[in-house]
């Protein structure tokens, strides 16, 4: 059923608009008569943040930004879904076009700007499907107006600790003018002490909810060394490497629309993304888990992004081209490697792999 649906929608969905493709998208998972998904092989089963993963594999906050088809999008495989970008009122984001397609490089530019419902509609929603299982975590911003950013993190975790599996704090988008100047040490620094402090004060009602946060492959590695150190001295409990970047890769062929203003994610991120993600692997020190995020489209890169510092992986951009079926891929390809394609030196555990190339990627030339 979800291959039918996969191949019967994708041609028509890349004919149109890219917004209004998404859009399209998210209606036909509220209406598809999508079966259980099928029992993941235990192999791929991991357990982060103190949470229990079937699969590694989740979807990418801003597909669905508010939360309309989590479960939906479970039943197609995925191992957990990110909601969001929240915001605490509701905004339009930046005006249209926003989003844009590189068919020729597999890769998407968007500036949406944290177009977002608001957090009552996503409360909503999220606490209605609170029984039904499944890692849902979701991603919260501040709005482009607000008088005080840091308010505004504070609020969401202290509405949605009780109803996500784990919160993102996400300072990492380039399409809110200002945002990332929060990943600056003092500012970072006290970010991620109110929005702990907040996490513990509403603990005794909402139960235990990991802290994530979301960094962007574009900082200095100065900069990333003062995240790291921050987000370790504040205790969060994860971080997301990383979001997209405002670089544009010189090997690009959709030279025009590569003009386009925004982040850049998909197949042309990739080795940023994965240099970001075995920087920053090396400097945690295992104190706490990574997520990896950008340019993961086939099972080989799924399998580049642990070995260099993921325990878990996101796709978003990847499905645009590849389409549903991505997600199977991954998985054989994960399980091919933990069968050793045959050899002797079996490895059993997906988290043996985890890190493995990570030091080796730190020396390799910067990508371009």
């Amino acid at each position: 059923m979800i291959g039918l649906f996969d191949r019967l929608a994708r041609p028509f969905l890349h004919a149109l608009d890219p917004e209004d493709a998404h859009r399209l998208a998210i209606r036909m998972l509220q209406f598809a008569p999508l079966p259980p998904p099928a029992r993941d092989d235990k192999r791929l089963a991991m357990r982060v943040f103190g949470l229990n993963f079937p699969n590694p594999i989740g979807i990418a906050a801003g597909f669905d930004k508010n939360a309309e088809v989590p479960d939906a999008l479970l039943r197609t495989g995925f191992g957990f879904v990110e909601v969001g970008t929240i915001t605490p009122l509701p905004q339009p984001g930046n005006p249209r076009p926003r989003l844009f397609r590189l068919d020729a490089d597999r890769g998407v530019i968007n500036r949406l700007g944290f177009n977002s419902q608001g957090a009552d509609a996503v409360l909503r929603r999220l606490a209605a499907r609170a029984q039904s299982g499944g890692v849902v975590g979701i991603n919260v911003g501040a709005n482009k107006d607000t008088p005080d950013r840091i308010a505004d993190y504070v609020q969401l975790i202290e509405r949605f600790a009780a109803v996500a599996s784990y919160v993102t704090v996400n300072i990492s988008s380039p399409n809110t003018p200002g945002l990332r100047d929060l990943q600056q040490a003092a500012v970072l620094d006290d970010l991620l002490a109110r929005v702990i402090d907040a996490r513990e004060r509403v603990a005794p009602n909402a139960g235990p909810t990991p802290v994530l946060l979301k960094i962007a492959p574009d900082l200095s590695l100065p900069d990333l060394d003062d995240a790291v150190g921050i987000a370790r001295s504040r205790r969060v409990d994860g971080m997301i490497v990383g979001n997209t970047t405002l670089a544009r890769p010189p090997s690009l062929r959709e030279a025009a629309t590569a003009k386009q203003a925004g982040g850049l994610s998909g197949r042309p991120l990739l080795p940023l993304a994965n240099r970001m993600l075995a920087e920053t692997y090396v400097r945690v020190e295992g104190v706490f888990p990574l997520i990896g995020a950008g340019g993961v489209d086939c099972g080989a890169a799924a399998l580049q992004k642990i070995r260099a510092g993921a325990s878990l992986i996101q796709i978003y951009s990847g499905l645009i081209f590849r389409g549903i079926g991505l997600v199977a891929e991954i998985k054989n390809a994960l399980l091919a490697a933990l069968e050793g394609d045959g050899q002797s030196n079996l490895q059993s555990n997906l988290a043996d792999y985890v890190g493995a190339d990570a030091a080796s990627v730190t020396a390799e030339d910067w990508p371009q």
